[in-house]
């Protein structure tokens, strides 16, 4: 049952973040805003493979999660949920991680520079979804976890 511990960690994890990214974005703090919205999706795209039985040492979940569909592991209704969420765990890989982090580099902007208001609606957005499909995911398999409420 380690598995169960280990998922509902990234859902606690997940709505952690999520938490700090409203208030960030409550504050109109775009950057950490973004940034924490990007760790609710990773956190959201590993709970969601390791709900399958996926290792979640990986930082871009979306790659693994098509695997599965394409592999027929999950069921129609399932693949038909991480479809809807795949589209933002690609925008906010570790690309857009790293941006909110160290800024670009290459450019010589900032990080705070890099992120406005229409990406942190963007961001935030994304988050909230993941979050209510990773628990709408959870909730479908018999023996998941217990689903957190978005």
């Amino acid at each position: 049952m380690a598995l169960h511990k280990d998922i509902d960690y990234r859902l606690e994890l997940a709505r952690g973040f999520l938490n700090e990214a409203e208030q960030d974005y409550s504050l109109k703090r775009w950057r950490s805003c973004v940034s924490g919205s990007i760790l609710v999706l990773e956190n959201t795209g590993l709970a969601v493979l390791m709900l399958f039985g996926v290792s979640p040492l990986t930082h871009k979940p979306a790659g693994h999660l098509s695997q599965l569909i394409t592999e027929g592991t999950v069921t129609k209704e399932v693949a038909e949920l991480i479809e809807e969420i795949l589209p933002e765990l690609e925008k906010y890989d570790s690309h857009e991680k790293m941006l909110a982090k160290y800024g670009n580099e290459s450019s010589y902007q900032l990080p705070w520079e890099l992120f406005n208001e229409d990406e942190g609606v963007l961001a935030i957005e994304a988050a909230r979804k993941s979050m209510r499909i990773s628990s709408e995911i959870a909730a479908l398999l018999p023996s998941s976890p217990t689903p957190l409420t978005p």
